[in-house]
């Protein structure tokens, strides 16, 4: 069922060319905060043995985040998603979400690497519809720390 149709190739700055299945982009319905202009990204699994995925713009080839799983550090991440935000992605079955959270990775000290909780990206798979949603009244960080103290528990 495959061919080449289904196929486009991103010139990325950061990782080269790179080809992507059209079924793996995403819509975004509400902009990443900041980026009102860019409502198409995809994925990228740049080193498949890392943590960090990264999810690229398909309409400006110089941006792409560093996203992460809560669960891959063994952060227990439970929110609900608001009844707005759930309508806007048409969500039907809780199985067709996934949710990851953008990191942010120092360059001179990765191990300060920290994620945004507070403002997860949320995907609905089966429709391709996509946002980050602003968690309200909660005590979750914009800049949760990653690794904090993992040095002095083992």
């Amino acid at each position: 069922m495959n061919n080449d149709t289904d196929k486009i190739i991103l010139k990325t700055t950061k990782f080269g060319e790179v080809e992507v299945d059209k079924n793996t982009i995403f819509n975004f319905v509400s902009p990443i905060i900041g980026f009102s202009d860019l409502t198409e990204y995809t994925i990228i699994d740049y080193k498949p043995d890392s943590p960090f995925k990264w999810l690229q713009s398909t309409q400006d080839m110089d941006l792409a985040f560093p996203i992460t799983l809560c669960s891959f550090f063994g952060i227990d991440y439970q929110f609900n998603i608001p009844d707005d935000e759930a309508k806007k992605l048409e969500i039907e079955n809780s199985d067709d979400i996934f949710v990851c959270n953008i990191a942010n990775i120092p360059s001179s000290n990765p191990q300060g690497a920290t994620i945004n909780m507070l403002a997860p990206i949320v995907i609905n798979l089966a429709n391709k519809k996509a946002m980050q949603i602003v968690l309200k009244n909660t005590n979750f960080q914009v800049r949760y720390k990653l690794f904090e103290n993992k040095e002095t528990e083992e």
